[in-house]
């Protein structure tokens, strides 16, 4: 299996653009929001925060004025490493799911691995009232409509970002033929280790929740990449932390956050981002494994630093 981290870097994805206002009043929203609910996961023990912008009804937001209200007082708060999706949203172009990202050249940003059915149209069957008129027709669109993240969209990510801005990556494989895909960057020379992995299981349409596939998904990155890549891996809604726990106990990193999941245990919402990162730094902490600072994680990861970013 891989080999351990020498600490742990715990990942908060702290919105997303999957959970809808509906589902839960503590999911962050407006610029604001999210700055708060970030400095909170950061001083609880998170060394990266993920990010995704919406507008203040929660729509999924792509522009890079949203952006430039959230980063920069982020990090006039808290040192934590930014990392921006490119993945944004199905329903946004290549380009809108790169503005942020290409505005503020981020030490690392999420590339998604392979275009997938990527549903979560159940969502409208729990439900029952509506905050806000595009939240139904938007999460019931996922059942027809394919997350598109082709060869040519993954390559002009890796120039655009990587070999233009420096930046690095989170590799997200909702499968394991991604792993392949990545490989397959690898050997045209478009991602140099080490690697960040983020395997992403329970999304219908994705690898399921199973703990046998978070095995698998190590044992071929240890077949395809060796030491050169790091481990992280996470689980949709209430797999979340049964999944942190995983990879944590195979050496590995954690993701956490309201993106992935709104609880904290069985029937309970999270009240905050912070919760579920306490939350798991306990566990970590109790396996007896050392959370990673923001340092830590750009050393591990080979991150250009701050200096580095576009602010």
């Amino acid at each position: 299996m891989m080999h351990t981290a020498e600490k742990v870097i715990i990942s908060t994805a702290v919105t997303g653009s999957v959970n809808v206002p509906s589902q839960s009043d503590y999911l962050p929203l407006s610029p604001e929001e999210v700055v708060r609910a970030s400095v909170e996961a950061a001083a609880a023990g998170s060394a990266i925060i993920h990010l995704h912008a919406r507008h203040p009804d929660g729509r999924p937001a792509f522009e890079a004025g949203m952006f430039e209200q959230i980063i920069p007082p982020i990090l006039e708060q808290v040192d934590v490493v930014i990392n921006i999706s490119t993945g944004g949203s199905s329903q946004m172009t290549m380009d809108e799911r790169l503005a942020g990202a290409t505005r503020f050249s981020p030490e690392l940003a999420s590339l998604n691995m392979g275009s997938m059915n990527f549903v979560y149209s159940g969502i409208a069957d729990k439900v029952t009232n509506w905050k806000h008129d595009w939240e139904e027709p938007y999460v019931r669109g996922t059942y027809s409509h394919p997350f598109i993240n082709s060869f040519d969209r993954i390559e002009y990510v890796l120039r655009e970002l990587g070999e233009k801005r420096g930046t690095r990556f989170e590799f997200e494989c909702y499968d394991i033929g991604h792993l392949y895909s990545l490989a397959y960057f690898v050997d045209k020379g478009l991602a140099e280790p080490p690697f960040m992995i983020q395997g992403v299981f329970g999304i219908l349409g994705g690898i399921g929740a199973d703990h046998a596939n978070l095995e698998h998904m190590v044992r071929i990155a240890d077949k395809l990449f060796g030491d050169d890549y790091q481990f992280s891996a996470f689980a949709a809604g209430r797999d979340q932390m049964q999944f942190a726990t995983h990879s944590a106990w195979l050496g590995g990193h954690v993701r956490v956050g309201l993106e992935d999941s709104l609880w904290i245990g069985k029937g309970r919402l999270a009240e905050s981002n912070a919760q579920q990162v306490e939350k798991i730094r306990g566990v970590i902490e109790d396996l007896g494994r050392p959370i990673a600072t923001p340092d830590d994680a750009r050393r591990m990861l080979g991150l250009k630093g701050l200096a580095g970013v576009t602010l």
